[in-house]
């Protein structure tokens, strides 16, 4: 059996799991509440609401969070994405079709281009866009007006933005992982719109193996409705869940093959680390990136790996998980993140 991919980025074939107002997303309390303040107060002043930045890892509502701004604010929502925007003329096409107080949200807005980024600049501040007529000497350059916008961004990865860019941004919100609780209320909330009958069980064990995500929940469950509907009633409770999720290699803690695999290779390979992130790439065949955003988050933040100065170790709690014996190297002291 192929491996499962909670994180797999295709689109989501149910997009009415989307919340559609403030009112009805989940989690992320202070996010929302600021959020809600901030667009009242725009929409009081008459104003587009100042431009937003958010932060964290994949699946956690920042899209979700674009559209619910643009849908408060009563605008329409245009959509991009950093790595498609190859050429300033794709921005400044996008920029200049946007109409009083619309918002344009950019996912992996870190990934556009320095020449693209810098379109962003008077656009941002001034709402205009430099136009450039012709080559050499005899080049001129037009200032085209914009109507007032609201440039939403989300990134997983903030660091990458460059300052200018994040300075430009007048509202931030860091997004965290979801407590368990909160998942549980996410889930009941899907079954009903995906027409599941999801015990209270069933909800707690799924919110348990969600890795705090809102979309890996989503997911799971869908995956695990289809072993319900299978090999039992249709109904989704905790023991149909630990069987599908076992046979999905989801372990009790929500940690996938490739997270186990990243645990075990820095364990046995190389004693429990330290070890860098190209070489730690390579010997597991999986590119930088998706280890970076998509696997270490999660377990950094369940406490089963740290990065030092000298690279990634695996703590103590990461091998008891494994059920990995100590090594002994004496890593599991180093606390400096890099």
């Amino acid at each position: 059996m192929s491996e499962f991919d909670p994180h797999d980025q295709t689109p989501n074939p149910n997009p009415a799991l989307r919340p559609q107002t403030l009112f009805e997303f989940v989690g992320q309390p202070r996010i929302v509440e600021n959020l809600g303040i901030y667009i009242k107060a725009a929409k009081k002043r008459g104003q587009a609401l100042d431009h937003v930045l958010l932060s964290g890892p994949p699946g956690l509502g920042k899209t979700s969070l674009a559209y619910i701004v643009a849908e408060e604010m009563g605008v329409q929502c245009r959509t991009a994405s950093g790595p498609t925007l190859d050429h300033k003329g794709d921005l400044s096409a996008i920029l200049s079709q946007l109409e009083e107080g619309d918002v344009l949200f950019i996912d992996e807005i870190h990934r556009l281009s320095r020449a693209v980024e810098e379109i962003l600049y008077p656009a941002m501040e001034d709402f205009e866009v430099d136009i450039v007529l012709g080559t050499g000497p005899g080049a001129n350059s037009i200032k085209i007006p914009l109507q007032q916008f609201t440039l939403v961004g989300a990134t997983t990865r903030s660091g990458l933005l460059t300052a200018p860019l994040r300075s430009r941004f007048g509202i931030t919100a860091t997004f965290d992982f979801y407590s368990a609780p909160e998942l549980e209320k996410i889930l009941k909330s899907s079954a009903k719109q995906l027409d599941v009958v999801l015990t209270p069980d069933g909800a707690k064990e799924l919110a348990r193996r969600s890795r705090g995500t809102p979309r890996v929940a989503n997911r799971l469950l869908r995956r695990v409705r289809d072993f319900a509907d299978v090999d039992g009633d249709g109904t989704v409770d905790a023991e149909i869940t630990r069987t599908a999720l076992e046979r999905l290699e989801v372990d009790h803690a929500g940690l996938t093959k490739m997270d186990r695999r990243i645990l075990e290779t820095i364990e046995l390979k190389f004693t429990g680390g330290p070890v860098g992130l190209d070489t730690l790439a390579a010997a597991i065949g999986e590119s930088k990136d998706t280890i970076e955003d998509t696997h270490e988050p999660f377990l950094l933040q369940q406490g089963f790996l740290q990065r030092t100065p000298r690279g990634r170790i695996v703590t103590p709690r990461g091998r008891a998980h494994m059920g990995l014996p100590d090594t002994g190297n004496g890593n599991s002291g180093q606390q400096a993140l890099l």
